[in-house]
């Protein structure tokens, strides 16, 4: 969406149709996890994203809705082996996920180590296709030209969106963190603000800001009002 949009002019139809309702509690209830996919059914929320582990429920009490099942991979630290995020991404998709939201190489990326934080991605990547990846940034952790070198690397490593942040880091998404991806990754990739996001007002922030998708666990009352 256009940076300079009015923002009230963003329905909260057209937000809910960007959400990404979230739990991610490794611990979820079954009654809980069949709640968050009830809710996403009901407001019309574009995909449910929960731990890969929880997938299969969430895929066969999702199934017919054209409701997306997205999982989790390496998180919220990033620092699994890239063998393991590997293997959460094939846990997650034979349970029926069609996105993976991995987290980046974090320490590879501080340490400016960019092929180890390209391999990593592009194994994941790999083992999806052709379904999309996420790439989770955590932004508010990074100063801007590694915000800048992570989203360019999952970018080249053909991953299908970056993300600002896990929701479990230093901050959440913001307006800056999200104009920068975009200005980054141009119209060709999918930009997802996640962490934070409680009110519509700032669900229509971040869609003017330049993303696509937003990563919410509040996503009842965003839409809703209450």
């Amino acid at each position: 969406m256009p940076r300079n949009m009015n923002t009230d002019a963003i329905s909260p139809k057209s937000v809910a149709a960007a959400i990404d309702h979230t739990l991610l509690d490794p611990d979820a209830s079954g009654e809980a996890l069949s709640r968050l996919c009830d809710e996403a059914v009901a407001h019309g929320f574009r995909a449910v994203c929960v731990y890969p582990r929880h997938a299969d429920l969430v895929s066969r009490r999702l199934a017919g809705s054209g409701i997306k099942v997205a999982a989790v991979v390496g998180f919220p630290s990033g620092l699994e082996t890239t063998d393991e995020k590997v293997r959460q991404a094939n846990e997650a998709l034979s349970a029926g996920a069609v996105e993976l939201d991995m987290v980046i190489n974090r320490a590879a990326l501080a340490k400016r180590d960019f092929m180890t934080v390209y391999r990593d991605i592009g194994a994941v990547v790999a083992v999806a296709a052709p379904f999309a990846v996420k790439v989770i940034l955590e932004t508010a952790a990074l100063p801007e030209d590694l915000i800048v070198a992570g989203a360019a690397i999952g970018k080249a490593a053909g991953a299908a969106f970056v993300k600002t942040s896990t929701g479990f880091g230093p901050g959440g998404a913001s307006e800056r963190a999200v104009a920068l991806l975009r200005a980054t990754v141009g119209t060709g990739m999918g930009v997802k603000a996640s962490g934070g996001i409680k009110t519509l007002a700032q669900a229509r922030a971040m869609l003017a800001a330049g993303a696509d998708v937003l990563g919410c666990s509040a996503s009842v009352s965003i839409v809703s009002g209450r």
